[in-house]
């Protein structure tokens, strides 16, 4: 876990392992649509394929933590090309449950990951299917994204509610205070 218990943050490095140890297309395409749209899991798996629309995900407000408000976030080309590889066999869920009915658990999510955290020799280090949201969200607000914009795409009902996902790291604090040149 990060040092203030939240889900870690991955690494360029960790996701490049993590995705080769993925070894289904249902597998990459579930944690890149949580990894390239920061969604939560529950919101994933809620999914249906009638919310892709072209290059934009549409995501209804009942699929929503809050059910408040439907969220639409672009389409990442590598996301793109997650999703041309998996094919759901008709499934009413974008990730279907056992044998094609209903939507994938939550606790399948957790098993996949755990599968992959294994494989990939990752386990132990604090990465849950959390990870993936909070992993979008530090790198957009460490990409200069405006937080209003990031609270778009997270769907958090407050600014301050979506900063506590931001983590910061010490060289981002060394850095600041190297910056303060008087």
């Amino acid at each position: 876990m990060s040092t203030n218990g939240q889900a870690k943050v991955l690494t360029h490095d960790e996701i490049a392992r993590l995705f080769a140890a993925m070894d289904s297309p249902r597998d990459r395409a579930l944690f890149g649509i949580m990894l390239y749209c920061g969604l939560r899991v529950s919101e994933a798996i809620a999914l249906r394929p009638s919310d892709i629309k072209g290059d934009m995900l549409v995501l209804p407000a009942k699929a929503t933590k809050g059910k408040l408000a439907t969220r639409q976030i672009d389409i990442h080309p590598k996301l793109a090309a997650l999703l041309a590889t998996y094919d759901n066999g008709g499934a009413e869920y974008l990730f279907p449950g056992r044998h094609g009915r209903g939507k994938l658990a939550r606790s399948s999510a957790d098993w996949l990951l755990d599968q992959a955290l294994a494989c990939a020799g990752l386990e132990g280090l604090g990465i849950s299917t959390h990870s993936f949201r909070r992993t979008a969200l530090t790198n957009l607000s460490n990409a200069g994204v405006p937080l209003r914009v990031i609270q778009e795409i997270s769907g958090h009902r407050s600014l301050a509610s979506l900063q506590r996902y931001m983590e910061v790291s010490p060289e981002q604090k060394k850095a600041a205070i190297a910056a303060l040149a008087y």
